[in-house]
């Protein structure tokens, strides 16, 4: 009679499933430790189970990584709660709001990412099984394309083009953390951020040119 493992016991005792227990481990292992050098025998490890149990419940490696990676980014995005409701509070405070979730966000992820910049399998397992409607960029661009609709923004703001600027500063923001040996950079203040997102940073008295679009979003 074959001896179960004692976590494998523990595990089915529990109600959860080897899938679930690898997938748990490999999401906390990337979320304690980041994904640079993870291998199969330390998830193995540190699940309490045999190296080949992987392979029973995912195609490979790579399939376990990525699907760990994206529990990592949900239970973080859980973690920092609500993003504001379109129509409801001020406009100015809800994107503020936006933009500190963003950065929050890219400080908690980016460096699991960036571990992974010498493994592309995971980066397009990822990409294929991770959900582009609950990004927190598209939601971003849904919450202003709705204030829009609402007519708390105007209605030719480039909504797709200030996401774009709001997510890269996010991401300026952040990288010099991951890469230290690039120059410091000192990010202005998120308040000067959603100003100038808001109201643009042209003399209102300016009128665009015919082939010129108008400045960005403001209330």
């Amino acid at each position: 009679m074959a001896v179960m493992s004692p976590r494998k016991a523990a595990a089915q005792q529990d109600g959860q499933s080897l899938h679930d227990l690898l997938l748990e481990t490999a999401q906390k292992m990337i979320a304690t430790h980041g994904t640079t050098g993870m291998t199969v025998r330390e998830i193995a490890r540190m699940a309490g189970v045999a190296d080949g149990v992987l392979y029973n419940h995912f195609s490979d490696k790579e399939e376990l990584v990525a699907r760990a990676l994206l529990e990592h980014v949900r239970t973080t995005e859980a973690e920092l709660g609500e993003l504001p409701v379109p129509g409801e509070g001020v406009l100015f405070g809800n994107l503020r709001r936006h933009v500190e979730f963003g950065l929050a966000l890219h400080k908690a992820v980016v460096p699991a990412f960036s571990g992974l910049v010498t493994q592309p399998k995971v980066l397009e397992r990822f990409a294929e099984i991770s959900e582009r409607s609950g990004h927190w960029r598209d939601r971003l661009v849904a919450y202003l394309e709705a204030e829009r609709a609402l007519g708390r923004l105007r209605p030719e703001s480039e909504v797709d083009a200030t996401a774009a600027m709001l997510v890269g500063y996010c991401h300026a923001s952040v990288l010099t953390t991951v890469f230290p040996h690039t120059a410091p950079l000192d990010p202005p203040p998120v308040n000067s951020v959603v100003s100038a997102a808001l109201h643009g940073i042209a003399p209102r008295e300016i009128e665009p040119a015919d082939d010129e679009p108008g400045p960005v979003a403001e209330t």
